[in-house]
């Protein structure tokens, strides 16, 4: 649901996700986006493109830091050899 959001709404889906700064780049870029649009249609599509990038990004740190916590708090699994 939330890349939906992004797509039609980047900046708030941003601020959803707790990313204020990209929001905020975002919102920014919207501007010269729209007016560049009118030239080359492909730039009205980059802000939507950013958000969706930058929440998936957010998404995947999110998990990477979930599997680094799980194994630090119970070890790696067993079939794992160290090297």
């Amino acid at each position: 649901m939330i890349y939906i959001l992004a797509f039609f709404l980047p900046p708030l889906a941003l601020l959803l996700n707790g990313q204020p700064f990209s929001a905020i780049f975002n919102l920014a870029m919207i501007v010269p986006c729209i007016i560049l649009g009118f030239f080359i249609p492909v730039f009205w599509l980059v802000p939507s493109v950013h958000g969706i990038i930058a929440i998936a990004m957010r998404r995947d740190d999110r998990r990477h830091r979930e599997i680094v916590d799980a194994i630090e708090k119970h070890g790696p699994p067993p079939e794992w050899r160290g090297r």
